[in-house]
């Protein structure tokens, strides 16, 4: 039993949010003991736990046939998610794109997701305004007393509201930076042994970089390189109610490539990934004892604190938290038969590796008006364990354009199998693309 360092606010939230991203889903061995060695069969479970871990779901179909990667694409709406600083060098004046998908049906008949997103060049044709609105339906659940009774039926639901302004510094080089608003209403007020719970609330911010060269050449072919990076979820922790202690937002780093290359005037083709590494404390190893009748117990110190054996204290600050996020990995702990800890020699690094996660794929585009789509998107067992292929379909008609993806989980029972995701877009102008771009 693990230190019970939640409230029970917190666990009805924690509960809720990793039901939305299945984070629980690994199969991983654990009380498992090599005779031998006396230490676990395999690296333990050990997943980074956030609240509204819906900001983390890439909410369109384009990215989504791609695996799940965006940071570098060529830029539309969605980038409003991806990488704000990409709007710099949209090429439409501006455009709309809405999402819709629903979301772990497997488990949840009635959970969805909507994402609405839209941009507009200023005038000076280097700048760029962007919004969102992001809203993540959790569906109907009914709360109970511990004597099973009904108490009321409630709709949980979670959403997050954008602005971001893009500025390209040169040619080939932007920034960009968003705020956001999040209100995450998991309980609707319910008291939960004696304390009144509240929707968490917090403001947030990403700040992203692009780069793009279209003026390079691969076997005599026009091609676009683009390198994205971005820092996103900056912001205050969050509590669900007065008396809890509060969660990191899901801070995360993302970057990755892109690269475009046109086969000929009808054909063009684009590769891109994404590496990511969530900033925010790991949760560590609690130092344990053997009692006189051989029961595990935690440890505590001389404030009633339990005593950390391998990592460090998750609860602090946002900035150590990110900077902290690099080192805090607490490693693979095995317990000998007289029931004393023993940390293995190397895991801490190799735990804190087991910690980024990747995505990414591919874009074939016909004429500039049919796209297939299709990628992988790869996390470590112990961290999460979402391993799946995807694939998208695209069909553009001059300012309209329709896509869909479809994600194909290849892990056994996975609540994300079979995952489908719609996007219409709209652009303003419906101009041309120019050379070495196959922006949707």
């Amino acid at each position: 039993m693990a230190p019970p360092f939640r409230s029970p606010a917190r666990l009805l939230g924690a509960l809720c949010t990793l039901a939305a991203t299945a984070s629980l889903t690994a199969q991983v061995s654990q009380g498992c003991i090599s005779e031998l060695s006396g230490q676990e069969c395999g690296p333990r479970l050990n997943t980074i736990t956030t609240a509204v871990p819906f900001l983390m779901i890439g909410p369109d179909s384009r990215s989504g046939g791609m695996g799940d990667a965006g940071v570098a694409l060529p830029a539309d709406a969605n980038a409003m998610h991806w990488n704000a600083s990409k709007l710099a060098f949209a090429e439409n004046e501006g455009e709309f794109r809405i999402s819709v998908s629903p979301w772990l049906r497997q488990l949840v008949p009635d959970m969805s997701l909507a994402y609405l997103a839209g941009y507009k060049k200023l005038n000076n044709k280097r700048s760029a305004l962007g919004g969102s609105l992001r809203y993540f339906n959790m569906g109907s659940i009914t709360f109970t007393d511990i004597n099973g009774g009904i108490i009321r039926d409630f709709k949980p639901a979670e959403f997050a509201v954008d602005v971001a302004f893009a500025q390209q510094f040169s040619d080939r080089f932007s920034g960009g930076i968003t705020l956001r608003y999040i209100n995450s209403n998991l309980t609707g007020g319910l008291n939960v042994n004696g304390a009144n719970t509240k929707a968490g609330q917090a403001v947030a911010a990403d700040l992203s970089f692009f780069f793009r060269n279209d003026e390079m050449q691969i076997a005599k072919k026009d091609a676009v390189f683009a390198f994205g990076i971005n820092v996103s979820n900056i912001g205050n922790k969050m509590s669900y109610s007065e008396t809890s202690r509060t969660d990191f937002l899901p801070i995360n780093l993302r970057f990755g490539p892109a690269l475009t290359l046109d086969i000929d005037p009808y054909n063009s083709i684009t590769f891109n990934a994404d590496i990511n590494k969530l900033l925010v404390p790991t949760p560590p190893i609690y130092k344990t004892e053997t009692d006189a009748d051989n029961k595990t117990q935690y440890v505590k110190d001389e404030d009633g604190n339990y005593v950390i054996f391998s990592g460090k204290d998750p609860n602090r600050g946002v900035a150590a938290g990110i900077f902290g996020s690099f080192i805090d990995a607490p490693g693979n702990v095995w317990v000998d038969s007289e029931g004393v800890q023993h940390l293995e020699q190397g895991s801490v690094l190799k735990e804190e590796l087991r910690e980024i996660y990747y995505g990414g794929g591919l874009e074939y585009w016909y004429a500039k008006q049919f796209a297939f789509r299709t990628g992988y998107f790869w996390e470590a067992a112990t961290k999460g364990d979402r391993k799946y292929f995807t694939m998208g379909l695209g069909v553009k008609y001059s300012i309209f354009s329709l896509d869909f993806s479809y994600l194909i989980a290849n892990t056994t029972r996975s609540p994300l199998a079979n995952t489908l995701r719609f996007t219409l877009g709209f652009n303003f102008d419906g101009k041309a693309k120019k050379k070495g771009s196959t922006a949707e």
